[in-house]
């Protein structure tokens, strides 16, 4: 068997042809009746629609204290392998899909415009892509199902290619009279609790459909059961390439703007054929609102709309209805989301002819991310080892890139004392004395503007490319390489004139260098302390030492075997290492025992690791103790003796197996710090 047959019986094992009927499925108006019956949701509108698919993917709550942080799985773009995913912005998501709620009770917020706000690369548009895709997807599901109708052909009724389908998309319940709705509603209802989905007949027929309807009405002499048997009803999948349920509209220059792009315009062939411009036949009902009704429409820069624009964006949103050329306005049923940046909105609220649309709209500000964690996720989604190929990225090379953003978009913090960086550690999650979470939650409430200014990440992701490819020879890229093409970029960044804001950014970087500095030396600190059997032995040793302090009795010497007072010297010596003053020493040995005592009764042994602060203090007592030994500062003169380089070796193996490096990296890290030791700069931290 040829490979081409294989690939072909491949396909023909897994297609699912039953899904593809259910997604073509055409019957009669009388046979969705049934469907209706069986499943009312197919009814929905486009916010209940929305809301739904949002909700059908999962949420979870967060109980922070006396707020609940809510996560929305869809927004981390589960069916795409999260690379659309949204990081960091748990409110104003939770403000979007509340709105969204709002809408699908009917609370009033359906006949808003849904306004995305924020700086330039925050994501707005990546959310409305997320909800455009989402629905298409959804609406491919037997859950997110929707149907519309169509008209057989007079001449040939039993030719399924000659159904004129609505262009619109329309509901097939709104060929249902008005005066006959209340009765069909209930019973279509009857039967569901006050909790279940209840069907609603809003809307009137599309103009093409009307017509169509009132002349088979007229040919039937009024009987509007023969009217219905010569329609016929189809599933609806929604999607933005056929143009079937999800619009986009982007304003053009104003020369090149025309108004029925968004409600359509005249067929001029057809004219000839039906004899009038007002004759729906004749008319192209292919408009940006005409396309997107039963789902969704987005408008990108919305505030950039010509004036002419804005009367049509108006009228859809609050009365749900367009003015078609040379036709009467026009029910739709659609989600219309924009989104816009600072200084457009700016000009908005200063443009008093602009109050209507401002009374007409719902605002969720989408701001920068302002924790690290996620910050960094928005890079790593771009810059791992799948996309990053033949290069490596050392450690920590995304993490101060990330780092500086957000200080960058963090306003100087009003609590005494607290610097921009600690408030940074405080919002990823880092413990600081004296910080509770009602204290960090305070700090961002203060903070009204944080998020909407500072460095964009587009300008961070260019920059991290420019390291990338800025050095060929290089087999890995290190976080100077990308701090220093951040730095230089700023010369020339189009976003930021004002000087004062360029020299308070390269600031920002020099106090993230410094952040790296301290991070890398604690990194190599702990690969030179990383001998588990000398950590054993001096945990042993300063544990029976402060054994015998608390219980007032001498320690026998493993040597002499003589009987001798504790150990001060050695065990201050450890103490000193995280700041355990003289005056707290006595305090601190007894909580180590009481640490140990209470594992003990639960039946467990005690181990240093498990106690982070004793750990800390005894790794970099043990760097202390070994770092002569290893003589890193000899890297600097390249004078390297045989015994001393495979001590070095042995630490590099550490830093490449327990951190990340690669030979390179390592090396690097490795150089750098021993220039840091050779200045005499080392600190304790």
């Amino acid at each position: 068997m040829s490979d081409g047959r294989k690939i072909i019986d491949l396909i023909s094992e897994r297609q699912d042809r039953e899904q593809f009927r259910r997604k073509t499925w055409v019957g009669s108006f009388e046979g969705y009746l049934e469907i209706v019956r069986e499943q009312p949701e197919v009814t929905r509108s486009s916010y209940q629609r929305l809301y739904d698919m949002i909700l059908s993917y999962g949420m979870e709550v967060d109980d922070n204290g006396r707020d609940k942080e809510y996560h929305y799985r869809f927004f981390d773009d589960p069916d795409n392998d999260g690379q659309d995913a949204v990081f960091g912005l748990r409110t104003p998501l939770h403000q979007l899909v509340n709105a969204l709620k709002s809408a699908a009770k009917g609370y009033g917020i359906e006949r808003r415009v849904l306004l995305l706000h924020g700086p330039v690369g925050s994501s707005k548009s990546t959310i409305a892509r997320l909800l455009k895709k989402g629905l298409e997807r959804y609406s491919v599901k037997e859950e997110g199902a929707l149907y519309t109708l169509g008209w057989i052909d007079e001449e040939e009724p039993e030719n399924p290619e000659k159904i004129q389908w609505c262009p619109m998309n329309e509901e097939p319940l709104h060929l249902i009279p008005r005066r006959f709705r209340p009765d069909i509603e209930a019973r279509l209802n009857d039967g569901r609790g006050e909790n279940d989905y209840q069907v609603q007949i809003n809307g009137e027929l599309d103009p093409f459909c009307r017509f169509l309807y009132h002349q088979r009405l007229k040919k039937y002499d009024g009987d509007w059961t023969r009217v219905v048997q010569d329609v016929r009803v189809r599933r609806v999948i929604l999607s933005e390439k056929d143009r079937v349920g999800i619009g986009t509209f982007q304003p053009k220059d104003e020369k090149n703007q025309d108004a029925t792009e968004l409600t359509g315009d005249i067929n001029y062939r057809k004219i000839a054929e039906y004899g009038s411009d007002s004759d729906p036949r004749a008319f192209n009902f292919d408009g940006e609102f005409n396309i997107a009704n039963r789902g969704i429409i987005e408008f990108v820069e919305v505030l950039k709309l010509d004036v002419a624009f804005l009367y049509d964006l108006l009228g859809a949103s609050q009365e749900h209805r367009i003015k078609p050329k040379k036709f009467a306005q026009t029910d739709i049923d659609e989600v219309i989301i924009g989104h816009t940046n600072e200084p457009e909105y700016r000009k908005l609220q200063s443009n008093e002819f602009m109050e209507a649309l401002r009374d007409r709209t719902v605002k969720i500000d989408i701001p920068y991310v302002t924790t690290l964690s996620y910050e960094q996720k928005i890079y790593e989604k771009d810059y791992n080892t799948n996309t990053v190929r033949g290069k490596h990225m050392a450690p920590h090379t995304i993490e101060v890139a990330a780092m500086w953003a957000i200080l960058t978009r963090l306003e100087e913090p009003k609590h005494a004392g607290l610097t921009r960086l600690q408030k940074l550690k405080l919002y990823n999650g880092k413990s600081l004395p004296g910080f509770t979470e009602e204290n960090i939650k305070e700090l961002r409430d203060q903070a009204v503007n944080e998020g909407m200014v500072g460095i964009s990440p587009r300008y961070v992701q260019d920059k991290v490319s420019n390291a990338l490819v800025a050095h060929p020879e290089a087999r890995s890229v290190n976080p100077f390489m990308v701090l220093n093409e951040l730095e230089s970029g700023l010369k020339h960044h189009s976003l930021i004139n004002d000087e004062e804001i360029k020299q308070e950014y390269r600031d920002l970087l020099g106090l993230v260098k410094e952040e790296y500095e301290n991070i890398v030396k604690n990194e190599v600190q702990r690969a030179i302390a990383a001998d588990e059997d000398a950590l054993k032995r001096l945990c042993g040793n300063y544990i029976d030492n402060v054994k015998a302090y608390t219980q007032k009795e001498k320690v026998k010497n493993p040597f002499t075997g003589q009987y001798e007072e504790p150990d001060e010297r050695l065990m201050r010596s450890i103490e000193d290492k995280i700041d355990i003053p003289e005056s707290r020493k006595d305090d601190f040995r007894r909580e180590i025992m009481n640490y140990i005592g209470a594992l003990s009764i639960d039946g467990k042994k005690f181990d240093y690791k498990t106690n982070e602060r004793l750990n800390k203090a005894l790794e970099l007592k043990l760097f202390e103790d070994q770092k002569d030994s290893i003589k890193l500062t000899s890297l600097v003169s390249n004078v390297v003796d045989a015994e001393t380089q495979q001590k070095i070796d042995v630490v590099k193996g550490r830093l490449i197996r327990d951190y990340g490096y690669d030979d390179e990296s390592a090396t690097d890290v490795l150089n750098y710090v021993a220039s840091i030791f050779a200045r005499g700069d080392v600190k304790e931290s």
